[in-house]
């Protein structure tokens, strides 16, 4: 499969029955195949993961669906903000945490609840299976008391414990800069609990040399993890896994 790195935390994965885009809300979208349906995934509310503009994609060149964290709001009021006409907004699903939901024949997708807002979610289709952690990550802040970083690092791991053991081709993690070496613990504690073939960094916040600081890590505690994951250094990178 082909996956785009847009920007941030936004990606294309491009898959032989159809094509997934996940948290989009700026950056140069690459073309998309119009000759199969197209999943748009929101994880949550949040500016940097989420902008109206996705409504405008289901223009009928192809089937659409959105999938949208249960934090972005349906209602009437924001539909006609938005401008999002009645076909549109059908196309729409709320998703909770730990919901199994089938969008599309032979699309499965599970969803998992945030340690920040929305939800994660996990996407099988074409027997490939594909992970989106949205804002699913060990926050950990130097500021806040032992106590409180305590308590995200139990909720993290208790949200990301279906996940244990799973077989998972390529999975889309948290690399926040900003949180200095706590900005590792994520990819670290997914590389050690599920069987990822690939892991591509995002939310550096355009620091992509930061994953290197990763690599380091890895190669001195999880000797051969560091091959699995995916250098991104620009927006608009194009990747094969």
């Amino acid at each position: 499969m082909q996956i785009t790195f847009i920007e941030h935390s936004s990606f294309l994965v491009e898959l032989p029955s159809v094509t997934l885009l996940f948290d989009w809300y700026q950056g140069k979208l690459p073309k998309i195949p119009a000759g199969k349906p197209l999943l748009v995934f929101a994880s949550h509310c949040h500016s940097d993961h989420f902008s109206p503009d996705i409504f405008q994609l289901d223009d009928g060149k192809r089937e659409v669906r959105y999938l949208l964290g249960f934090d972005i709001p349906l209602d009437a009021e924001h539909a006609d903000r938005w401008k999002i006409d009645k076909t549109v907004y059908g196309h729409c699903i709320s998703v909770q945490g730990e919901e199994k939901l089938q969008p599309l024949p032979g699309v499965h997708v599970e969803s998992f609840f945030s340690t920040d807002e929305g939800v994660a979610f996990l996407v099988e289709a074409d027997g490939r299976t594909i992970y989106h952690a949205g804002d699913l990550n060990w926050w950990h802040w130097k500021k806040d008391t032992k106590e409180v970083n305590e308590e995200r690092a139990e909720r993290f791991k208790r949200f990301v414990q279906p996940l244990a053991g799973r077989k998972i081709d390529a999975a889309m993690v948290p690399v926040d800069p900003r949180q200095e070496e706590a900005g590792y613990w994520t990819a670290e504690y997914m590389l050690q609990h599920t069987a990822i073939r690939a892991l591509l960094p995002m939310h550096q916040w355009g620091k992509f040399d930061f994953t290197d600081g990763l690599i380091d890590r890895l190669n001195k505690r999880m000797p051969g993890a560091a091959e699995k994951i995916v250098r991104i250094m620009a927006d608009g990178q194009k990747v094969e896994v």
